[in-house]
């Protein structure tokens, strides 16, 4: 695979095409300006809701300018990610975050206006003005807020506040991405590689344990020797999060992300309690893995080792070509949509030293989404972009079938349609294999998806609420305490299949989701809900496939639990977190019987 020291040396196909939200840098300032006038004019609109026609213009204007300020940020933050170590990334953020700041100033009046309207005066709103009901979700959502919003005095001041506290993400992205050098690695082949939080995923699957050991023991130690800060980052942030809440008249953060979800704690202690108590089903597939790598002992380092003889390396245009191959199952326009995305140059691939690392998909009301990720040629990559692909066309259908206010989907939902994607390329991977080794690589990457998905994300969504509540108890979360609740969690869900050591309880400071307010649980539900769909639609049950379709469609107008219901999924109800548990058993059941039939 053809190695980028930086992004200048990227061909143009393998890099988003950003004009499409402005053509130059010239045109961003521009629609800047514009938007901070627009900011400017709607504090002209104070006392609106005594007037339904005033009302009416104000909402219109308000979403026109939030769509505007949407594009800006979008820009912005990708503009900054594809270059981190670019100084003029983090300005034309603080830029736009500045105008974010002034929007909720100068609109701070509203919620706390509308709110002193009696029930009676609400409803009549929408009896002078019919055409206020095109906006009737948010202001039911903003009116059962009554308890929970401030005067706009207060509105003003916590708003002012947190915007100008909430840079723990970017100091810890920096900090990972940018600023530590965990050293070189010197490969078999004898080249000398730079190792970086976007690429060292993929050298642990080396096949020289010694590379993978020294990869290992070089980056954890750097993470220790920083895991001050980032627990300080952490703490920070946590702080943040929970003050606001108190502020807000919630107990806690918690409380406050269950009211915005509108699901009840049962379906998150239901998740947790299944999961783990089906926590044996994790530890067979370790089984599996020292099964299959034969070995006595497995150490942290053999863990993204690759079970399966998988092809050297994925060209991006065969990436490309697998993913379209493997959601055909999804029908004509799912196909098209898809098509689309690789067609317009909205996935930016390749990585080199200073691009924000993981991968990402943007979208905005108005504009395709944007793709960040980081190639490296191996199924991984390809998965990836099944992944964040299926968020892009699952927006696309979003933005055909509602009205502006309407284009966005709750997190909780949106991952639904990305691991749909993945099990249906797994699926895809294995079915048309033409040898025994092909059909385990299909198998093992969907293992690996559900591992990381469902054990995972529900191990580290336990962390997050531990330490949340840790700090709700007057404590402050430092390196030893975060260790300590990885170390404990490590223990559970390796069982005695996993060798523990110091190193290994650092991972908790590469989780990014931590700065994401409680939003690891998605994953784990999601992928229990996506086991589901692609498997019946796959057995071309034609009604999943068209319900899903429906789903896929939903907007913000509608609860999570109402875009489950489309699915006819009851979050509350163990047996979709079991249904997924019992497909996981499966698919390892399944690997093993292949692994054990002669060559």
């Amino acid at each position: 695979m053809q190695k980028y020291k930086n992004r200048n040396e990227v061909p143009e196909k393998y890099k988003w095409d950003l004009t499409e939200l402005y053509k130059d840098e010239q045109e961003f300032l521009e629609s800047y300006q514009q938007v901070d006038y627009q900011i400017d004019e709607l504090k002209k609109y104070q006392g609106c809701t005594n007037n339904p026609e005033i009302l009416y213009e104000y909402l219109q204007k308000e979403l026109d300018t939030d769509t505007k300020l949407e594009d800006l940020l979008c820009y912005a933050y990708l503009m900054a990610d594809q270059e981190l170590d670019n100084q003029e990334g983090p300005k034309r953020k603080n830029k736009v975050i500045v105008l974010i700041s002034k929007i909720e100033s100068n609109t701070s009046f509203f919620a706390p206006e509308l709110l002193k309207l009696t029930h009676e005066e609400y409803e009549d709103l929408y009896k002078k003005n019919e055409k206020l009901n095109e906006f009737r979700a948010n202001l039911d959502d903003i009116y059962r807020r009554k308890e929970h919003t401030l005067t706009e005095s207060e509105e003003k001041i916590a708003s002012e506040l947190i915007n100008s506290m909430n840079h723990y993400n970017d100091m810890s992205s920096e900090l990972l991405n940018s600023e530590h050098d965990y050293g070189t690695v010197t490969l078999d082949d004898g080249e000398e590689v730079v190792i970086a939080n976007n690429n060292y995923g993929n050298l642990l699957r080396n096949k020289n344990e010694d590379i993978r050991k020294k990869v290992y023991y070089s980056f954890n130690k750097k993470l220790q020797q920083y895991s001050m800060s980032s627990a300080s980052f952490l703490n920070c942030y946590v702080n943040m999060n929970q003050t606001n809440s108190k502020i807000h008249h919630y107990n806690n953060a918690w409380e406050r992300r269950l009211f915005n979800l509108r699901l009840s704690d049962d379906v998150f202690k239901t998740l947790v309690n299944t999961t783990e108590s089906r926590i044996d089903s994790l530890h067979n597939y370790y089984k599996l893995r020292k099964k299959v790598l034969g070995k006595d002992k497995l150490y942290p380092y053999d863990l993204a080792l690759d079970l399966s003889e998988q092809k050297d390396e994925y060209t991006i245009e065969e990436a490309q070509e697998l993913v379209l191959n493997s959601i055909k199952p999804l029908g004509k326009d799912y196909y098209n949509k898809f098509e689309k995305i690789i067609k317009n140059r909205n996935i930016d691939y390749c990585q080199y030293k200073g691009k924000c690392s993981g991968a990402y998909s943007y979208s905005v009301g108005t504009h395709d989404s944007k793709i960040l990720m980081n190639f490296n040629g191996n199924l991984s990559s390809v998965s990836t972009i099944a992944h964040e692909g299926g968020h892009h066309v699952n927006y696309q259908y979003i933005n055909e079938f509602n009205p502006l206010q309407y284009r966005s989907s709750s997190n909780i939902v949106a991952e639904v349609a990305s691991l749909t994607n993945e099990c249906l390329l797994s699926n895809y991977i294995s079915n048309n294999a033409k040898t025994r080794e092909e059909k385990l690589v299909g198998l093992e990457n969907i293992i690996e998806v559900i591992v990381s998905n469902l054990f995972g994300a529900v191990r580290e969504g336990k962390i997050e609420q531990e330490m949340y509540q840790y700090v709700l108890e007057g404590n402050s979360i430092t390196n030893e305490y975060m260790d300590k609740l990885s170390m404990e969690s490590l223990k559970l869900y390796y069982g005695d299949e996993v060798e523990i050591d110091n190193l290994v309880t650092t991972n908790w400071i590469r989780r990014r989701h931590y700065y994401r307010n409680f939003y690891l649980y998605s994953y784990a539900i999601c992928i229990s809900v996506a086991c589901n769909v692609a498997s019946k639609i796959l057995e071309n049950d034609s009604k999943m496939l068209n319900d899903y379709l429906e789903f896929l469609k939903v907007g913000s107008n509608k609860t999570p639990q109402e875009a489950f219901d489309v699915l006819d999924v009851n979050l509350e109800d163990k047996k979709i977190y079991e249904t997924a548990i019992d497909y996981f058993d499966k698919l390892v059941e399944r690997y093993n019987e292949i692994l054990d039939k002669e060559v």
